[in-house]
């Protein structure tokens, strides 16, 4: 893997953004108001038990790092859609670029702008609502880190699904989060849904790392072995998703559905 040729993927995101505000203002715009809104949401139910429960750990928390989450998953599809919309990859795989420099430099190129939203997030949810990422403790690490794992494959499965079914597809990968969110229990314990959404629950890594951070809220303590499990899952998750992409990328080459990649469907 030539980091050269990885850094050519990055700078050319780095390009694309720079001089283009449409391109920057989603990277604030939405996250911003989510914390906006989940913020007085917090604040508005504290006012209104009489429990002493602060909810701004649990809900506003909850909200930030799946947001993060999405920020990472979109940030991989952004970066990939680029090539889509301009019609790129003839360009891109007619050079000596390798599939595993070209995913890593999407995945470099997420980590870039999902910092930026990351960045505005934890400003106005520290500053303006009092978000204290103490009561977490250090264990909010790694659950983050899983978090953006799993951002990751779902961000390179989107890539390969648009790559493989042509641009129109892409309208597929954008209710990923949402179709997901349920099952995850970012805002509610696991335990509330019903047996057959547990057991889906049980194969997503974001449903551990929720249940995991509520407990440690609730003054309870984190369990290993949901640690483990869930970042073994998003790694088993990213490896997965590399090798679909991977067989995706040589069906286009030996099919030729990268020289007629400007239809809308590709069959």
């Amino acid at each position: 893997m030539s980091l050269h040729r990885v850094f050519a993927i990055v700078l050319r995101q780095i390009y694309l953004i720079r001089g283009s505000f449409p391109r920057v203002f989603p990277l604030f715009a939405w996250v911003v108001v989510d914390m906006i809104l989940w913020g007085y949401l917090t604040k508005y139910l504290n006012s209104v038990t009489s429990s002493g429960f602060n909810f701004v750990p649990v809900l506003l928390g909850a909200v930030l790092l799946w947001d993060f989450f999405i920020r990472i998953m979109q940030g991989v599809a952004m970066a990939f859609f680029e090539d889509v919309w301009s019609r790129n990859f003839l360009n891109i795989f007619a050079t000596p670029l390798l599939i595993s420099e070209y995913v890593t430099g999407l995945v470099l190129s997420s980590i870039l702008t999902s910092v930026a939203g990351l960045a505005a997030m934890l400003l106005i949810a520290v500053m303006v609502f009092k978000l204290s990422f103490l009561v977490y403790g250090l264990m909010v690490i790694p659950f983050i880190l899983v978090l953006f794992l799993f951002g990751i494959a779902l961000g390179i499965f989107g890539c390969a699904l648009v790559l493989r079914f042509g641009p129109a597809s892409e309208w597929f990968i954008w209710p990923i989060p949402a179709l997901i969110s349920p099952f995850a229990g970012v805002l509610y314990p696991v335990s509330t849904l019903p047996q057959w959404m547990q057991v889906v629950s049980r194969i997503l890594p974001p449903s551990y790392v929720f249940e995991e951070l509520r407990a440690v809220v609730s003054g309870g303590t984190v369990s290993g072995m949901a640690l483990v499990w869930s970042a073994s899952l998003a790694i088993l998750y990213i490896l997965a998703a590399y090798r679909f992409f991977a067989r995706v990328y040589r069906h286009a080459l030996h099919t030729g559905i990268i020289a007629r990649y400007s239809a809308e469907n590709l069959g």
